[in-house]
């Protein structure tokens, strides 16, 4: 973290229980927007793409706020009209959730637990249905919400095919290049309504994050936290979820959570924010502030070097756990079985052995 450290700090830093803007205001946003936690967090620096230091943090992969990269200048225009005007007709996948808060889950491990129950259901339906739902909802007051979360595809019409074609894809397909990352691998689009909150989570690919309308709060994390995020088990349906409610947590099964520090920004429309693989993110479309509108860039990782070097960072260490729980899960024929095997293989034979 040396490096967005000693960049972040150049800003205030923010407090126990605050957030890294003290008291900061945009021409867009308000502090007062802003969900409360019990959290210290830093700010995530701000930085032309032409910054040496922008591609100093790529390069450590540690996140940064790229302000003028043009990257979707094309799509700055869409709104809800413009997309019902132009968008076509085929299927987009919306969730719908009780609450504001929309868990990922994998649909293909849930038969892993019989007894896991989704707090969000994804259906299909057609874009205009989906603007419908969402004025029923945001008529309706209530707690249930909306949040469509689409791979851009071959459906879309002319007029999004060309606004898509118009991004800065030398800029970006420069980055990949670089960075030896592997390929495009899709671009999500998602479009939420006010104070959605998507809660922590890691992805193992690399991701530029590109806010077209709207303004959304991003929390990070780095790897070197995972102790204190407490993921679900890899054969969970929620892996790659933190087991904590940020807004309400439980320190009793949860301790080391008191210990986390959060690395945070607000986006606006034309920013891009670069979210390292293995990082952790939060994400919450601000209160009162609108319908949001967003664009992800996902790239697989680099390759694992011929050559590996040691101490092994943070990112790799998690890729190895994630390895480990997998064999087991396959080795032992029952997933249930993972943990207490890890417990039994560990319990009381490490706490005093290298002390």
């Amino acid at each position: 973290m040396a490096a967005a450290t000693a960049v972040a700090e150049a800003d205030p830093a923010g407090t126990e229980g605050g957030t890294g803007f003290s008291g900061v205001q945009s021409s867009g946003w308000s502090e007062s927007q802003l969900r409360k936690y019990p959290f210290p967090t830093k700010p995530i620096p701000r930085l032309s793409h032409r910054d040496p230091r922008a591609e100093i943090l790529i390069d450590n992969e540690e996140p940064v706020v790229l302000t003028d990269t043009d990257l979707v200048y094309p799509a700055l225009k869409w709104d809800l009209n413009y997309l019902q005007e132009n968008i076509g007709g085929g299927d987009f996948s919306v969730y719908i959730a009780q609450t504001h808060k929309f868990l990922y889950y994998d649909e293909k491990k849930m038969s892993n637990f019989e007894n896991f129950a989704p707090k969000s259901r994804r259906v299909e339906m057609k874009f205009q249905e989906f603007v419908d739902k969402m004025d029923e909802m945001e008529k309706a007051g209530g707690d249930e919400r909306v949040y469509l979360q689409q791979t851009l595809n071959d459906t879309v019409g002319r007029k999004i095919v060309v606004d898509f074609l118009g991004f800065n894809w030398n800029w970006i397909n420069k980055q990949q290049a670089k960075r030896n990352w592997g390929q495009l691998t899709s671009n999500l689009l998602l479009i939420g309504m006010e104070g959605n909150v998507t809660p922590a989570h890691y992805d193992e690919q690399q991701n530029f994050f590109a806010q077209i309308k709207g303004y959304k709060r991003c929390i990070l994390f780095p790897p070197d936290q995972f102790d204190r995020l407490y993921p679900f088990p890899v054969h969970h349906p929620c892996d790659r979820q933190s087991q904590v409610d940020f807004e309400n947590p439980d320190y009793e099964k949860f301790p080391n959570f008191k210990n986390v520090i959060g690395y945070e920004t607000v986006v606006g429309p034309g920013d891009v924010l670069y979210i390292p693989m293995y990082w952790w993110h939060h994400i919450e479309s601000l209160l009162n502030g609108g319908t949001t509108i967003t664009v992800n860039f996902w790239y697989k990782g680099a390759p694992t070097p011929k050559r590996i070097e040691y101490p092994l960072k943070a990112h790799q260490k998690v890729a190895i756990m994630r390895n480990i729980e997998k064999m087991l899960g396959e080795a032992l024929g029952d997933p249930h079985e993972v943990g207490p095997l890890l417990n039994l293989m560990i319990k009381g034979r490490y706490d005093h052995v290298f002390s």
